[in-house]
């Protein structure tokens, strides 16, 4: 199946949603899903499409120049409904420079949302938790820092297979065991359904996670996964996941964010941006809402 088909059982034509359809009130593109545009085609993309908001990336907004992109969202009337992201907590000896850094950028951007994913296991260690422990003593360093700049840290677990390379956050669960040590204002969490879909745990997580709730994002989980279990992000509707409970449920807890589609997948990137962002409002509108 291609990002542009339309999945099975669904009528072969579904009309995409366009600008002032109410059912994107709170639809985000992640910058990712994207990957090929840079900060001005993705604004760009979204205003021509109808989306209200747009979930950032350092490396991009790097590259268009920080002032530069806070002043072309602002320009263009979109929300930035987070920043991606600070990284690395979890290695020994690392500066807190840069969590800082992030921190500022996104108060420059105008978000509230800074999405931490915090680190793997450095190389040739085996200590899990001491990898562990080093993310709760960055996060102690940074979150005073992030407070008074009026950025929320938002822990993004990522799926078991990623625990050694990129997250030794893994479940919910354990990133709202973290994130419970300081205010909810202060500290949330991510809630990803690529991530946290398979967790049998996740629907009692979800409703403790009651106002921690800083960001929910969308994609499929593909079978099935592609050589690089990185690039296994689908288009909603071509993997596995029922999204609607995953909705009712973030939507029980209390959350009115924007949700954000991010989507890391080699066809989505090489197909043309437009006809990505169509496909993604209408999968939206069928496949999540």
């Amino acid at each position: 199946m291609t990002v542009l088909d339309v999945p099975s059982g669904l009528p072969a034509a579904i009309p995409t949603p366009g600008p002032g359809d109410e059912r994107l009130a709170r639809l985000s593109l992640n910058q990712w899903t994207t990957r090929r545009w840079g900060v001005a085609e993705a604004v760009e993309g979204c205003v021509r499409a109808g989306i209200p908001a747009i979930g950032l990336w350092r490396q991009q907004v790097a590259e268009h120049g920080l002032v530069a992109s806070a002043k072309l969202v602002r320009d263009a009337g979109l929300r930035v409904s987070s920043l991606c992201r600070a990284t690395g907590l979890s290695m020994p000896g690392r500066s807190a420079e840069d969590g800082r850094r992030a921190v500022d950028e996104a108060a420059a951007l105008g978000t509230d949302c800074l999405v931490v994913v915090v680190g793997g296991l450095p190389e040739g260690s085996r200590d899990l938790a001491g990898a562990r422990a080093r993310v709760a003593d960055a996060l102690a360093e940074l979150q005073p820092y992030a407070r008074q700049a009026g950025v929320r840290l938002a822990l993004e677990p990522l799926h078991p297979v990623y625990c050694a390379e990129r997250a030794v956050l893994s479940t919910l669960g354990q990133a709202l065991d973290l994130a419970e040590r300081w205010p909810a204002d202060s500290v949330g969490v991510v809630v990803d359904t690529f991530h946290v879909w398979w967790d049998p745990d996740v629907f009692r997580q979800i409703a403790r996670a009651a106002g921690r709730i800083a960001s929910f994002q969308v994609c499929d989980y593909l079978v099935p996964l592609p050589a690089d279990p990185l690039l296994g992000r689908g288009m909603m509707g071509d993997g596995v996941i029922d999204f609607r409970p995953l909705y009712a449920a973030v939507h029980d807890a209390g959350y009115e964010g924007d949700i954000e589609v991010e989507i890391f997948n080699a066809e989505v990137w090489a197909a043309d941006g437009s006809d990505v962002l169509a496909t993604m409002m209408r999968r939206y509108v069928t496949e999540v809402l």
